[in-house]
């Protein structure tokens, strides 16, 4: 990975903001992912985050934290967390905004236990893969604490394979719809692909019931997206 997202944000973050990351997948064209978007304040994040952060309890986890922004809110109203990121770029940036605990790492090898894990702007992305879904939710399991949380969004995203008449054109015998190539590009230089998850909800909660965990839908958010609520089932 050249960290180029990293790069980005640490460009953004130092005042060498001169132009926007570029993204685009398998199934759709180039399209702009504004850096200060990366570095909105409460006031400015979409619903389905700002529930998520209202629901936040005890000790948190903030799984791909990038920036800050969500971890830096839950600071400021005195709870305890980890931040972690894959980006030495976007952990730099977060102590340099001012988090206490942001660290360099994978979510798969967490040990600590939590009250609350927190996987926002498509916490399914991580994934990967549908196949990947069981591993990730048994490893995230592991780290709640007794009455924890897990609390994730995700969309689903059917909706970019309907044609005019009103049909879908899902190639049945491919992999599942929502496993997508994720290619990214900032100042000229491109990013090694990404494969990132979007999962419906009830894919999502079939997933986690073999996991024995409980899935919520707990909100909807504009445009085919949700957050949900994963707790240990008893």
């Amino acid at each position: 990975m050249k960290d180029l997202l990293g790069q980005a944000l640490l460009d953004y973050q130092n005042g060498n903001y001169t132009e926007d990351i570029i993204t685009s997948t398998n199934i759709s064209d180039e399209d702009t992912l504004p850096i200060p978007y990366l570095f909105r304040e409460y006031k400015d994040m979409p619903l389905l985050e700002k529930k998520a952060l209202k629901l936040a309890k005890g000790h948190v986890l903030d799984v791909g934290c990038g920036a800050g922004g969500h971890s830096l809110y839950l600071q400021d109203k005195g709870f305890t967390l980890k931040s972690i990121d894959i980006s030495e770029g976007a952990i730099s940036v977060c102590k340099s905004r001012g988090l206490n605990h942001a660290k360099v790492a994978s979510i798969l090898d967490e040990t600590e236990q939590f009250d609350t894990i927190l996987l926002l702007m498509n916490g399914t992305g991580i994934f990967q893969k549908l196949s990947y879904v069981t591993k990730y939710l048994t490893h995230l399991k592991s780290l709640l604490k007794p009455d924890g949380q897990i609390l994730l969004d995700s969309s689903d995203i059917q909706y970019m394979y309907e044609d005019e008449d009103g049909g879908f054109w899902i190639d049945t015998n491919a992999n599942y719809y929502g496993e997508l190539h994720y290619y990214l590009s900032y100042k000229g230089k491109k990013e090694e692909p990404l494969t990132w998850l979007y999962l419906d909800f009830e894919t999502l909660k079939t997933a986690c019931l073999t996991v024995s965990l409980d899935c919520e839908n707990i909100q909807e958010g504009d445009h085919f997206d949700y957050l949900a609520k994963l707790t240990i089932i008893e």
